[in-house]
């Protein structure tokens, strides 16, 4: 029996699944955070190798190489970047017939089952991807935490801080953002913020953790925090409209996946609004398949036939 390893490595954690060649899943594990850039090369090695260890227990499977294997990563965008992750599925004896490339690629396989299309990816990043039916691809955001992640968990939870101590030390107007976030990262004077964000440190998902409180000033109807989730709203929006524009989609599907979008019905209301405003030729799709299972896909080789398909849609909810 041939065997098939998919791995999603993202900055809050780290999803591999197995399956063989029919699309049956046979097991999945769960670990830690997987971007290079957020965690370095041994945290995500170790964090892929024990999520592998994880899904090959469920699936009672001998450690001998997969027959094909895919990982798809945040933050993998440069040759060196897959060199790096080639590396470790090297380190790992994952398989002969290994793939590399970014965590947009492997959801948009997984969204759309292969077809063309786009994906936005709203989670602790953010970024969007997408094919045209001549198979030319293109993606849009996606440039890290510095200077982009527009819309992210990231972004609203940075948002939200700035607004927060602008609101403590009067430059802005008054929000409910500055006591719930004070609140929220433990500190009782204004000044000791200095400290826990400077001294202690707040890591990039510590940050986009952020967020719910955000959304919930938001919704609690406070107007500079529903401004944030709007202005992030039209940032993404932006990224998808770049995506079409470069590849003249005139009318596709887009997929939209990531924890922030599929947590947040302020989210999902905010973003599909924008996009029918922005990107009219756009129709949102709900992802027929998790993008651990794209991954999946594309290490049988991209290409599955239709009861392959068929079956992995039935075995999503082992995910």
């Amino acid at each position: 029996m041939s065997y098939f390893l998919g791995i999603d490595g993202g900055g809050t954690k780290t999803l591999a699944a197995i399956c063989d060649a029919n699309g049956q899943v046979l097991g999945s594990g769960l670990s830690g955070p997987s971007n290079i850039d957020d965690v370095g090369l041994e945290a995500a090695t170790a964090n892929i190798a024990e999520a592998v260890r994880v899904a090959r227990a469920v699936a009672d499977c001998d450690p001998q190489p997969f027959a094909g294997a895919f990982l798809g990563l945040a933050g993998v965008v440069s040759s060196r970047d897959r060199a790096l992750v080639h590396g470790i599925a090297r380190r790992l004896e994952l398989s002969e017939q290994t793939g590399v490339d970014h965590d947009c690629r492997i959801a948009l396989a997984g969204g759309l089952a292969g077809r063309s299309g786009a994906v936005l990816i709203v989670g602790t990043g953010s970024s969007c991807y997408g094919v045209n039916d001549a198979g030319d691809s293109w993606r849009s955001g996606g440039w890290g935490s510095l200077i982009s992640d527009e819309g992210s968990g990231y972004f609203l939870g940075r948002e939200g801080l700035i607004a927060g101590v602008r609101s403590i030390d009067g430059r802005g107007p008054t929000s409910s953002l500055a006591g719930a976030l004070l609140r929220t990262l433990r500190v009782t004077q204004p000044d000791d913020l200095l400290h826990r964000l400077y001294v202690e440190g707040l890591t990039r998902t510590e940050i986009a953790a952020l967020a719910p409180i955000t959304l919930e000033c938001a919704a609690n109807g406070d107007g500079t925090a529903l401004e944030i989730v709007e202005r992030g709203s039209d940032l993404l929006a932006q990224c998808v409209a770049a995506v079409a524009h470069h590849l003249r989609l005139e009318r596709f599907e887009l997929v939209v996946v990531g924890g922030l979008y599929g947590e947040s019905v302020l989210v999902q209301n905010m973003l599909q609004g924008t996009l029918l405003q922005r990107v009219p030729q756009c129709r949102i799709v709900s992802p027929e398949l998790p993008p651990v299972l794209g991954a999946c896909l594309l290490a049988m080789g991209g290409i599955a036939p239709s009861a392959v398909i068929a079956q992995l849609k039935l075995e999503r909810a082992r995910i």
